[in-house]
Formats: C-alpha cells, structure tokens, sequence
C-alpha cells in the first residue's frame, strides 16, 4: 500500500515508523528538513521537505498513486486543505486528518465532518484518544493498560502480577479449573521484556506483565483476583494544562463533582485560560519539578498523580518526585521509546503512550476490511484485534481445537448477537460473530487469512 503522511513530528513519524515496519511504501513530508532528515535516514520511508497541501509537493510524493494519505502536522487547517487537495487534484482513496483544536469537535459541529461536507474520510484526535486513555486508567487504577473493544461490551486489561498475586505459579489451565465462571483469558505474557502468546501450561510468574481479554462487567472481580483491588482515586494532580490535560480534568469535572482536581500549569497565560474553562479544579502556576508547589498541591494526600505535558523528561522526573512526596500512584506521558525502560526502576507505575494510541487508530483504517478495532501494545511488538467473521473464513464451523489456530494468536472473547462468550476448544465461530484476539507482530497477516479479511480501500 502506498501512504503519503504530511507532518514527522512525534505523531507522523510514529506512524511512518510502523507502516514501514509493516512493508508498506511509505512518503513523508515536512516544511522541516530537520525532520525530514531525521526519519528518512533511520527509518525505511521516503521524506520530502515541503508544505503537505501543495499540490506540487504531493505530486512530487506520487499522490496519483497513493492508496492513503494521512495529514498529522501541528496545523489543523493544513491537514484539512492536504485532505482536500488529495481529493480534488490527485483521488486518493483514503483521505486521514488529525485535528487538534477541540472547537472543531464540538457535539453542535458533528455534521462538519461528515463526507456531504469534507474531503476528510476519517478524523483522528491523539489528544482526545490519548485523554480517555488516561481516564479508562484512572478508572480502572490497578491496570497500566485498559482497552475497549466490541461496543465496550470486551476489556484487554494489562496487569503487573506481584509477589502476594493470588494466581501467581498457577498455569492458564488452573485457572480456568479454579474459576470456572470467570469471564477472561490471559492472552499476552510480558516476562523480562520479552512478550509472548502463552499455552495453556504456562505459568504466570512475579514480574510478569499480562494481558486479559475480559466481559467489561467483570473488570473489577478480574483486577481483583490478579491482585488489584485499589479504589479509583478522589484526588488527582495533573502535570500539565495542555490539550490533554485539560481534556482529562473537564471530564473528571462533568463525570464526578466529588473529585479533587488540581492542575500544575508552567505557563501564566495558559493557565489562567485553564482556570476560567474550568468550575471545579485549581489551577497553580509553576513547575511540576518545584517540590514546594507539590506539596502546595498537596501531594501527599493526592491518590493519582499524573503528568501529561509534552516534554518526556518532565513527565518521568516529576512523576518520580510526586511519588517521593507521597503519592499513591504515578503515571507518565512518553513518546521516547528510549524513556520507556526508565519508568518502572523510579517508581512510577505507568506509563501512556501517545504515539501508541494514534497508531492504532490509524492502523484500524489501513488495515480495513473487517477489522473494527486495532490496539498495538509493547510498543508494537503485539497487538489486540477485533475482526468480524466471514462466511468464508477457514475457521468458521468448526470447534476452535480443530481450527488449527497458529502460535502467537490466542482468542480472547467472542461477541454473538450482544452476549460475550469465553472460548473454550468447543467454541465454534460462527459468520458475523466479532472475535477480538491477542496476537503478536508477526502474525497479524495470519489473522486476515483467518478471518478471509480483504484489503480494501475507501
């Protein structure tokens, strides 16, 4: 597939750096040759120094016969105008724009982007994504990773197991003789950095960090019997007034008046802006670095520190402080995959990756077909993959054991006319059923021969 992406900040490079890694012939363009250096020579993707909605840029990029274009600069109006130009003077089939500015997005303004209305096939929103992303972990606080599939009705859950776990050294079959009426697969080990699809003897060890596939009403009861049972937090700290942060203290506002959040802005202007927006939350100007203005925060009372601004290094150091003063928990904002082995040596306990995020989104449309949901995890080594079933696919008809199912694919849970069914090896697949499974990097082909998932374009 041929994809031009307009933009190589964190976003676009993010996302040229996992096509490329998936094969596909990859352009990229930016007004800056920094940029453009940087990606082109440590990735496998073609880059253009140059305004992503010129037309003679984008011919330059071989727009007449590009499949995609995705337009992920910091300018929202130059994602829409790349949109536009690729429909009117090139056709490009499948046309992805990120916009920023929420006032876009507002409920009243839902017909904008409609395609009566736009060249724009599909909207991404990192900002918004990456924001309920940090609400489903404080929802849910003792996962670092919590993802949302079939209409909600399906929850990959990612846990850390401790030493006092309860199913630790119990193999996924014990523990589906121990629990017989547990609705969940443990679907992905992470054991010393190395992940995995495991069998049903393998052991579940200390350390390890696993991925379930679970019924959402089961969440709570799942959580708990891998050793988690902390309460949702009453008090926040956020570290950052940005997009993101704003986002997530609105929605704390709206979603629950009892709440206590607080917000740490370094900049005037913006935090003033920040506190009118807001009724309920405080607002301090200053450094989430500054150890007096946390404990002004009052840091040790707070339950969930979170530090979401754009810098990594603030994010890591501040949350290390934050817990060091007293709070319960800490979770950090990191797009540095070079960041990211740092995180559990200081004491924070988890980490958002944005970059992550936005790649899934994006994957979901370039992968089409009958895939309805992508999430990648460990940094894109695995993935959890909502598919729906076609009358033609292999596996239809006939009981799961039989199915001959290849290593490093484990289903999760299958959703039948609204009602999530736990496979067993009787379980047979049925057309139009939505099976979401955990696989790893290398077999996500395998899983569109399996489910007969045609590569089509818009």
């Amino acid at each position: 597939m041929k994809i031009i992406i307009c933009g190589a900040g964190q976003v676009g490079r993010g996302i040229a750096e996992r096509l490329a890694l998936e094969n596909h012939d990859v352009t990229v363009i930016d007004i800056s040759a920094e940029l453009v250096e940087a990606i082109s020579g440590s990735t496998d993707v073609r880059g253009i120094v140059g305004h992503g909605a010129h037309p003679d840029v984008l011919n330059e990029a071989g727009a007449s016969e590009a499949d995609m274009i995705i337009a992920v600069t910091f300018v929202d109006e130059v994602n829409m105008m790349a949109c536009e130009v690729a429909k009117a003077l090139f056709n490009i089939p499948t046309r992805v724009a990120r916009v920023r500015d929420q006032s876009y997005l507002l409920p009243q303004y839902s017909s904008l982007f409609t395609r009566e209305n736009t060249a724009i096939d599909v909207v991404i929103s990192p900002e918004v994504a990456v924001g309920e992303m940090v609400l489903r972990r404080l929802a849910l606080p003792g996962a670092f990773e919590a993802i949302y599939f079939a209409d909600e009705k399906v929850l990959t859950l990612g846990i850390k197991l401790e030493e006092d776990c309860p199913v630790v050294n119990t193999s996924l079959s014990q523990l589906t003789g121990l629990f017989p009426d547990l609705k969940a697969v443990v679907c992905g080990i992470v054991r010393d950095n190395t992940l995995f699809v495991p069998k049903s003897d393998d052991q579940m060890l200390p350390g390890d960090r696993v991925y379930v596939v679970t019924d959402q009403t089961q969440a709570a009861r799942t959580l708990a019997l891998f050793g988690h049972e902390e309460r949702p937090a009453n008090r926040v700290l956020i570290g950052g007034g940005g997009t993101i942060g704003m986002y997530v203290a609105r929605k704390l506002e709206e979603r629950d008046s009892t709440i206590k959040v607080t917000i740490i802005e370094p900049n005037i202007k913006r935090a003033e802006e920040v506190a009118n927006a807001l009724t309920n939350v405080v607002v301090l100007n200053g450094s989430a670095l500054d150890a007096n203005l946390l404990q002004e925060a009052e840091i040790g009372r707070t339950e969930t520190y979170i530090a979401l601004t754009n810098d990594d290094k603030v994010n890591v150091l501040s949350a290390m402080l934050a817990k060091q003063h007293g709070a319960r928990s800490t979770a950090c904002l990191v797009s540095n995959l070079d960041a990211r082995p740092l995180i559990s040596p200081l004491g924070i306990d988890a980490y958002i990756d944005p970059r992550s995020v936005t790649v899934s989104s994006v994957l979901q449309h370039v992968r089409r077909g009958r895939i309805r949901g992508v999430h990648g995890v460990e940094a894109g080594d695995g993935e959890v993959v909502e598919a729906e079933a076609l009358e033609t696919s292999p596996m239809i008809g006939k009981p799961l054991r039989e199915a001959d199912l290849p290593e490093g694919i484990r289903i999760g849970a299958v959703v039948r006319d609204d009602q999530v069914i736990i496979p067993t090896g009787d379980t047979e697949i049925r057309p139009k059923d939505r099976v979401v499974m955990f696989a790893l990097r290398d077999k996500i082909e395998e899983i569109q021969h399996l489910f007969r998932v045609s590569i089509e374009y818009f």
